[in-house]
């Protein structure tokens, strides 16, 4: 250290406390990086990389941005999941000794953001905190500070519980004790992606008592305490727009995990992780980003409470009958401006002029809806209007003061109305004033010279100034002006009155600029002061936005409001899914019905691939969801349960990164749904065991349908290419057969996406290639090697049925199949049998066929033809 600069060994000093951020230094009209940050800036942010002088042995190298467009570099730093300290100068440099003083003012990480390109307007961005206890107890606390919210729940239970919240939560951020344990630290990255930070603080300081009211326990309230201790030294202001915390229980909601998530494509799709093409996509029809965000909070977590989920829809019907009210709310909802935002950015003190005179404007909508809502005339929608808070104060202020197209800075002024400021009115009738005597004095100087071309301007270096091009400096007498500047065709000129007109001016022009950004200030903190009002306006604003939303959909989709049964009795009438039928647009989506009670509990779904398996049961999993979010459901009948989860194997997804092949995801995915699945749940298991070999896979599937039947008692609906399957319905009470119908007309298979009773026929997998155009000498030979397999077992059918006198008798010549030739195969069967053939032929005498089931049979059989063929 001794060997460098000052500024160098400044510059170190600082960026030892922020060892895993970008530190953006102030060196005048630049934020400077140096050493490795500045290598790894200049490839990120592909800059140019130099370097300086820094009294060491070795230039240093060093990069910068300026300081005022460095928002846009901080931003794409900040998306690619880094953090960076901003350090300014904390003194006049003029009146600095040595070192001008410098310190970090903010630390800016994926979770902390406030504004900019990186928040989307419909998505929150939250930043985690999880804390460990005795007992496998975990804190999980998460925030988005851009808009306040604070939620948190404690969890039991192993860490995958704790994995699968932080990952709906979305959060991009999670802090950790500095000893939390590395290998979970690895399983976080690697589930969500998010940066990852340390607070080890976790003492509870006076200032967050009132966050943390709500709060049931010590250990909730220890790890919000880590969270705020986090934000409160990275972000050095005030939070007070921070939410109380809003304690919950997983009890409360339906549980749907992130991988059920995932495969019903409730936010995002699977393929391309982008919003078209899911629920959320389907549903967004509201007009604020407030209600984008509530409305994303309610699809992550369905309703258990029928009043609630029944109050709510209420509340939709009120809107689909009330048309005319609904559509003057729609047109006034999109001239509300992002309330929750707003406040975060008063509170942080970075709000300007032109935000709060959006605010101002989304105010004045309010008296407006609550007109429209008073028209409905029902006690619900009376209810949600005495919520509404046009805080008529804040109005007030904001009309008398603001002008209404205020500048982007708060340093160029023309932010205040006239008449708003005695002080400010003097200090611009002086400027305006001064302002006009300047140009009387250009027009007096043209007439007393007489030159036309004599102007009189300004700048800031010489202030105002007379101009006569030299081509009528002639026309001046001597000692007229005094001479001031020489350009290349003109000479400057003042005089001793317009320079005291110019202290006057500007003087006053400095002093009501300083005065207008005094008073913003002091508007900007009575605004303050309606924080907590604001927020309770913006959540019941969001609400109404959501509602209307789900009333818009329901009604241009022809949805109809489900019925809940308290019998378990799941009645889906014409049940279409609301995506795939909005994508089809103008094609005919052909609906179906879905029936499930206390005997029918099962539902054992057979048909070709194409045929709509997949999509029949992701619609019936997406009804149950909309209905316990409050919204009709697209049927033109439904009663349905309350479901508490929502399970869902649905696709092959291997999980690579992870070192987990399909098979295993699958068994995996089946294996959390068999020990968390209850009596009301809801699973959907589609094509379990195909990973692996048709005898394993057989058996597995048979082995869980028996599992979820006998042990479980949840509503299933499970799929399977096995037909072999189908066979259970006779032993098991409460499972039916479905089948998706299809017929084949001409050598084709054509899909009628029917369900019907019963099982299917045919699993028409060739014709679903030949649909796929895969060439056609392919696709002769697959049919006769169908044929062979279908000969072969009808040989061991007939052969099974002949009884011990037909097993006595010679054996006969079969011809084996090959897949690679085509040979003649006639040997004779050798009577000399060797030590392995007379092994397997002991075996056979021994096996009991009468006290065996199916599938025993099926798999010894399997073992005998894999050592026959070896």
């Amino acid at each position: 250290m001794a060997t460098y600069t000052p500024m160098i060994q400044q510059y170190l000093q600082v960026k030892a406390d922020y060892q895993d951020a970008f530190l953006f230094f102030r060196l005048g009209d630049f934020y400077e990086m140096f050493f490795d940050d500045a290598i790894s800036a200049s490839q990120e942010l592909e800059i140019t990389l130099t370097s300086r002088e820094g009294g060491g042995e070795e230039r240093i190298p060093m990069c910068g941005v300026p300081y005022h467009s460095a928002a846009q570099y901080i931003e794409r730093l900040i998306e690619r999941g880094y953090k960076v300290a901003i350090c300014e100068q904390t003194e006049d440099p003029k009146q600095a000794k040595g070192v001008v003083k410098r310190e970090v003012v903010q630390l800016i990480t994926p979770g902390t953001m406030m504004e900019g390109k990186g928040l989307n307007e419909k998505e929150n961005n939250f930043i985690a905190v999880i804390s460990q206890f005795d007992g496998e107890i975990y804190g999980f606390v998460y925030c988005d500070l851009s808009t306040g919210e604070m939620k948190g729940t404690l969890l039991k239970g192993d860490f995958d519980i704790v994995l699968n919240e932080l990952a709906l939560s979305g959060a991009r951020e999670v802090v950790l004790d500095n000893e939390f344990d590395a290998n979970w630290q690895t399983k976080i990255r690697e589930r969500t992606g998010a940066t990852i930070s340390f607070e080890s603080d976790t003492e509870f300081k006076s200032v967050y008592s009132r966050l943390l009211t709500n709060s049931p326990n010590e250990e909730l309230s220890t790890t919000a305490a880590r969270l705020l201790n986090y934000l409160y030294r990275t972000q050095k202001r005030n939070l007070d727009h921070l939410q109380a915390l809003d304690s919950y229980e997983l009890q409360q909601f339906m549980k749907i995990d992130y991988f059920s998530k995932r495969n019903l494509e409730l936010t995002e799709t699977i393929r391309s992780k982008a919003k078209k093409g899911s629920l959320l996509w389907l549903l967004d029809e509201t007009k604020t980003a407030m209600g984008g965000r509530l409305l994303k909070q309610w699809i992550d977590r369905p309703l258990l409470q029928e009043s609630e989920i029944v109050r709510r829809q209420t509340l939709v019907e009120t809107f689909i009958t009330n048309y005319f009210e609904r559509q003057d709310i729609r047109e006034k909802l999109k001239e509300v401006y992002d309330l929750e935002r707003l406040a975060g950015r008063v509170a942080f003190g970075n709000v300007n002029a032109r935000d709060l005179v959006q605010l101002k404007r989304s105010l004045l909508q309010v008296p407006f809806i609550q007109t429209a809502i008073a028209g409905m005339n029902t006690k619900e929608a009376h209810a949600i209007m005495e919520r509404l808070d046009p805080c008529e104060e804040i109005v007030d202020m904001l009309e008398r003061s603001l002008s209404e197209n205020p500048p982007l800075s708060l340093k160029d002024g023309n932010l205040i109305q006239d008449g708003y400021n005695e002080q400010l009115d003097q200090y611009r009738d002086a400027s305006r004033n001064g302002k006009t005597w300047i140009a009387q004095l250009e027009r007096e100087e043209r007439e007393k010279t007489g030159i036309k071309s004599l102007k009189v301007g300004y700048n800031r270096v010489f202030g105002y100034y007379i101009e006569v091009t030299k081509a009528n400096l002639h026309l001046l007498k001597e000692g007229q002006y005094e001479r001031k500047q020489t350009l290349t065709n003109a000479e400057r000129f003042i005089t001793p009155e317009l320079k005291e007109k110019e202290a006057l001016i500007l003087q006053a022009e400095e002093k009501s600029v300083d005065l207008e950004y005094e008073l913003f200030t002091e508007i900007r903190e009575y605004v303050k002061e309606f924080i907590p009002r604001l927020q309770a306006l913006a959540k019941t604003i969001s609400e109404i936005d959501v509602l209307q939303c789900f009333a818009t959909i329901s009604e241009e989709r022809h949805y109809v409001k489900p019925n809940f049964s308290s019998e378990r009795t799941m009645l889906i009438k014409d049940g279409r899914h609301p995506v795939v039928e909005k994508v089809m647009n103008a094609q005919e989506y052909v609906p179906n019905d879905c029936y499930l009670d206390q005997n029918r509990e099962l539902l054992l779904i057979t048909g070709p691939n194409m045929s709509g398996k997949s999509t029949y049961m992701r619609q019936v999993a997406l009804t149950a969801i909309l209905a316990q979010i409050g919204c009709f459901v697209p049927a033109s009948e439904a009663t349905l349960p309350i479901f508490d989860q929502v399970f869902t194997r649905i696709g092959a997804a291997d999980d690579l990164i992870a070192g987990q092949s399909t098979f295993m995801v699958e068994m995996l995915e089946a294996n959390h749904a068999i020990a968390n699945a209850t009596s009301d749940s809801l699973i959907l298991f589609d094509e379990i065991g195909r990973g692996t070999s048709t005898y394993d896979g057989m058996s597995l599937a048979q082995a869980i349908i028996e599992y979820i039947h006998d042990k479980i008692g949840a509503k299933t609906l499970f799929s399977t290419h096995y037909h072999e399957l189908t066979v259970l319905e006779e032993e098991l009470n409460h499972l039916k057969n479905v089948h998706v119908s299809a017929i084949e007309q001409n050598g084709k298979v054509v899909f009628l996406h029917k369900i019907k009773e019963g099982a299917a026929d045919k699993s028409y997998g060739i014709h679903v290639a030949q649909l796929a155009n895969l060439p056609s000498e392919l696709i002769s030979r697959a049919n006769e090697i169908l044929q062979s397999f279908e000969q072969q077992q009808e040989y061991r059918e007939n052969e099974q049925g002949q009884g011990e006198k037909q097993k006595a008798e010679s054996v006969k010549e079969i011809s084996q199949l090959s897949f690679f030739e085509e040979q003649e195969q006639d040997k004779k069967v050798n009577h000399q049998l060797t030590t392995k053939e007379k092994q397997i032929v002991n075996k056979i005498k021994n096996i009991d066929i009468l006290d065996m089931t199916p599938m025993q049979a099926m798999n010894i059989l399997y073992e005998l033809h894999k050592k026959v063929k070896n």
